[in-house]
């Protein structure tokens, strides 16, 4: 026996229970860490043989099994478990704090499948689920069978009923079913009605047939000598457009050779005229170059009485000079000017960084006022702004929110100094007047800040604070109160309400001498990680100490400093006045360089015009020169014209050329009148030819139309006999496919329509006589016969099935008696033992108790296991329930029940958890001996006790073990003192050194 005894004990899940005091398996890690695990060594089949089973489990709700070190799937641990046998969920062997009352609550029913499960043969609960599902399916079937039996009695008692009905409808089936033979005849008969018609049909379609082939015969005789006339006629008419197109092309050519003559002809006359052209041209030539030789004189005289021009060089050159040396000023000017803009554009661009700084830090302000506003003071912003609206009307200043007055330069300052005060305090408003207090709260109230009034006090002014040697020693710097710069009347607020004089600034260093720091009488100091609180107990003085975290400030690392906002105003007025000195530089730079600009632009101007009256002198004299020479060369063009005799003599051998061309043209014209008589006479003979055998071939085909007519008419005839064949098939194949759907002609059908009427007269009689015969048989249900066949196949489907249900039942009520045989006995020995073992607990502990079967002969389902008690003498027993026992009881039950399993027990181990809770000591001292006795028993399961708490001077066996589990931040020196097996009080020694 295993007791565990737990200093601060936190229940873990075992290997496969179900969560119960956790939202999540990743509850269970605790203190930071990442990860946990659960491990549990188990005997194998021999000594030597360990199995050790864990489960690792991170924040994540993962989960990862391990088999010998191995990582394996939950499936494989199942198994494990159940060939050992645990069952977790097993209330009998795994019994928590928390279900102890839910074993209480079990039903006489689920406590011995429990119980089952847990102790005596592992065959009990396979036996006991077969009898209850047998059972289940035996009462299944003999319901089934009595159901079938009255279900059957009563379709044949109705058969016999209707037997004399049936009867007579089966008459009346046999009439309409030779109504029914009769009908499939019918259109058979018609059908040979159709046959002979088309037989008839195709007989005068033959006929016509003959008549049409004779008739075609005829025609073709007729038609031979049309055709040699036809042939005869195409002969003279391919002869006649021969000879049209020779005429038509003669004419052609007769045309073209008219217009050849008319072209020369106009050739001629041309000639002629260029003749007297050239006879004028000569004339004209003499006039014009006499005229070019007197201008020629004209411009040569001109040209001698223009004076000559020397331009003023030396003027020009000093000009020149002039604006050269302008220029070079010029550009001095624009080199300084642009030194001086690139310096301007410097200063503005710093002055700008300067003042977008500047507006950066005083938005502090609404940054702040954000901050407050996004941790719960949302009017903060409408409280700031008429506070600054109505500064006027108070008597003193008033500072606030407070955040917008405290400037913390060290981020670190700045994280324990917002921890370190009350949140309220940051949005609050502090007035150094009563009456200024009694304004404000009256008009902000509905702006939700509180307001606060400081009253000045002279007499209470402190020490200036100094660091001794021995905190600096342990590495105090600072006190809180000296971090942050703000009014005194802020200042003293937050010292007078929050004790910022009494709490120190460490360093890492103190983080590890944290012990010494409070005897210095330091109760309170931060370091960057650590803030440690010492407080007194105002009753029995006892220390108690904290440690907290420091967290990381969200409102006042929004602030800015106000010494750097006056800097930056200074450096923006400096830039400002060096900005205006620069540009007033600039203009009048910019003016200077204008002035030089525009006298060298002057002297320039009266440069250009020098040359340009230069330039003018010498394009006139050019152009006199080039107007003579352009004289010159028209005249010698003149002069080199072609001789007028030599260009007549030409002209006269193109004219007599021509001449001898058109009298060709003529002589050919000639010998074309001639060729184009004799093919006029030709075609008029060939055309009188054709118009005779035209007159005969339609002499010819008037005959030829007279015998069409007749094999016109005989086709015709022909077409409507093939038609009225074709009218007839399709009224006889449609006949033919009626009748074969309706019936098909089989050697019984035939034998049966021999018998009948052999006309379609006769036929309908026939049929319309049967059916009058069976309207004649009446009766009130239609479907009767349909009913009657229904039933009987209902009566032997029903009389198969009962037989194979008996059989049925046979067999299962002979398996029941036989699984009945070797489980009720067994249970009943095993349940005899458990009340023996109970009943001698009970007594023990000056009650009575016992446990007994609850049986209800074939209802398997409903056997239980009654554990009926009593505490007081005059009480009766009664069933173990939450209704009639106390806690404490129900757990003195519970574990006695348990203890009477122990030694039934066959799996590796069991758990129990807490069960002497809400006890009374001697119950508790008694069951505790009862526990100890059972575990101690050789060849009994290993049995685990948690508990937080045992009495006193309890009697162990040499079989029981204590296990204390200790938790705590004081954990790590206690338990390398127990480890070395030092005594208790050793170790509860230097567990309280460990706290002070």
């Amino acid at each position: 026996m295993v007791l565990v005894r737990a200093l601060l004990y936190v229940p873990l899940p075992l290997l496969l229970v179900v969560i119960h005091r956790a939202t999540s398996i990743g509850a269970y890690v605790k203190r930071g860490e990442e990860s946990g695990y659960i491990k549990i060594s188990l005997r194998g089949d021999t000594k030597e043989e360990h199995l050790t089973i864990m489960r690792k489990i991170d924040t994540r709700n993962k989960s990862e099994w391990f088999f010998n070190g191995k990582v394996v799937p939950k499936g494989e641990v199942l198994e494990i478990t159940k060939r050992f046998n645990i069952q977790v969920n097993n209330l009998t062997q795994f019994l928590p704090q928390d279900r102890v009352c839910e074993f209480a609550k079990l039903s006489p029913v689920k406590l011995l499948e429990e119980t089952e499960k847990a102790v005596g043969d592992p065959q009990l609960p396979v036996q006991h689920c077969a009898l209850v599902e047998k059972s289940s399916k035996l009462k299944t079937i003999e319901c089934t069978v009595k159901r079938n039996g009255d279900t059957l009695n009563q379709l044949k008692a109705l058969n016999v009923e209707q037997e004399k009905d049936v009867e007579r409808v089966r008459q009346r089936a046999e009439l309409l079913e030779k109504v029914e033979s009769m009908k499939k005849k019918l259109p058979w008969l018609k059908y040979d009605m159709k046959k002979a018609e088309y037989i008839a049909a195709k007989e005068q379609e033959k006929d016509a047939k003959k008549k049409l082939d004779e008739a075609a015969n005829t025609l073709h005789e007729f038609s031979k000598p049309i055709e040699g006339k036809k042939q005869e006629k195409a002969i003279l008419d391919g002869d006649c457009k021969k000879l049209s197109s020779l005429i038509n092309e003669n004419s052609k050519k007769h045309m073209d050779f008219v217009e050849k003559v008319d072209q020369v002809g106009v050739q001629v006359q041309g000639k002629y005229k260029e003749m007297q052209e050239l006879r004028r041209q000569e004339q004209s030539r003499q006039q014009r170059i006499l005229k070019a030789r007197e201008e020629l004189a004209a411009a040569e005289l001109d040209l001698q009485t223009v004076p000559a021009y020397e331009p003023p060089h030396d003027k020009i050159e000093k000009l020149g000079s002039q604006i050269l040396e302008l220029g070079v000023q010029a550009n001095q000017k624009r080199l300084q000017k642009s030194e001086k803009e690139k310096i301007l554009n410097q200063n503005k661009l710093t002055l700008r960084q300067c003042s977008d700084r500047l507006k950066d830090m005083e938005d502090k302000n609404n940054k702040l006022l954000h901050a407050l506003q996004n941790s719960g003071a949302e009017n903060i912003f409408e409280a700031y702004c008429w506070l600054q609206q109505h500064r006027h009307e108070l008597n003193k200043e008033a500072y606030g929110p407070v955040l917008l007055e405290v400037n913390v330069s060290n981020r670190a300052h700045a994280n324990y100094l917002e921890d370190h005060v009350g949140h309220y305090i940051w949005k609050s408003f502090i007035t150094q007047d009563a009456g200024d207090r009694d304004f404000l709260a009256k008009n902000l109230k509905p702006f939700d800040v509180p307001i606060l009034n400081y009253v000045s006090n002279e007499s209470s002014r402190k020490e200036p604070f100094q660091i001794s040697e021995e905190m600096r020693a342990l590495g105090i710097s600072a006190r809180l109160d000296q971090v942050f710069d703000a009014p005194h009347a802020v200042k003293e607020v937050l010292i007078s309400q929050f004790g910022l004089d009494s709490s120190y600034i460490g360093s890492k260093e103190t983080d590890q001498k944290a012990d010494n720091v409070a005897k210095l009488g330091i109760l309170d100091f931060w370091t960057p990680e650590n803030h440690y609180r010492w407080s007194i107990s105002r009753y029995g003085g006892h220390v108690s100490a904290s440690v907290e975290p420091v967290n990381q400030s969200r409102l006042l690392l929004c602030s800015a400093d106000g010494n750097e906002i006056e800097r930056l105003r200074s450096k923006k007025k400096k830039l400002e006045e060096s900005v205006d000195e620069l540009e007033e530089s600039l203009k009048s730079m910019q003016t200077e360089q204008r002035l030089i600009e525009d006298e060298a632009a002057k002297l320039q101007k009266e440069r250009e015009e020098i040359i340009n009256i230069v330039q003018i002198e010498k394009r006139k004299r050019r152009e006199m020169e080039n107007h003579i020479n352009l004289r010159k060369r028209k005249l010698e063009s003149i002069e080199k014209e072609d001789d007028i005799n030599t260009a007549l003599a030409k002209l006269v051998d193109q004219a007599a050329d021509l001449n001898i061309q058109q009298f060709k043209y003529a002589i050919e014209i000639k010998n074309l009148l001639v060729e184009i008589v004799s093919c006029k006479w030709s075609y008029a003979e060939k055309h009188m030819a054709s118009i005779e055998f035209d007159a005969k071939i339609r002499e010819l085909e008037f005959n030829l139309k007279q015998h069409e007519k007749l094999a016109l008419q005989a086709s015709l005839h022909y077409e409507d006999c093939k038609k009225e064949v074709e009218h007839c098939r399709k009224h006889l194949s449609d006949a033919k496919r009626q009748a074969e759907s309706i019936a098909f002609i089989t050697p019984e059908l035939e034998k049966e329509f021999l018998e009948m009427p052999t006309t379609i007269e006769e036929l309908e009689a026939a049929i319309q006589d049967n059916i009058s015969q069976a309207n004649s048989i009446f009766f009130l249900n239609q479907n009767i016969l349909q009913e009657y066949e229904h039933r009987q196949r209902q009566i032997e489907d029903l009389s198969t099935k009962q037989e194979a249900d008996k059989k049925e039942l046979k067999r299962f009520l002979a398996e029941i008696d036989a699984l009945k045989e070797k489980w009720l006995p067994t249970l009943r020995n095993l349940v005899a033992q458990i009340n023996e073992t109970f009943s001698r607990n009970f007594q023990e502990m000056a009650v009575a108790g016992e446990v007994s079967l609850d049986e209800h002969e074939s209802d398997f389902d409903k056997f239980g296991i009654l554990i009926k008690v009593k505490f007081r003498q005059s009480g009766q027993l009664e069933v173990l329930s939450a209704h009639h026992q106390s806690g404490g009881e129900r757990s003195v039950s519970t574990i006695l029940y348990l203890v009477s399993l122990q030694d039934l027990t066959n799996c590796p181990f069991r758990v129990v958890d807490e069960i002497n809770q809400g006890m009374d000591p001697i119950n508790e001292r008694k069951m505790f001996q009862q526990l100890v006795r059972a575990a101690s028993q050789p060849n009994t399961p290993q049995c685990f006790l948690l508990t937080p708490k045992l009495l006193p001077d309890l009697e162990y066996s040499e079989a029981c073990s204590i296990l204390n589990i200790m938790n705590g931040p004081w954990i790590e020196q206690p338990s390398k003192v127990w480890s070395s097996g030092e005594c208790w009080g050793t170790v509860t020694g230097l567990v309280g050194e460990s706290r002070c």
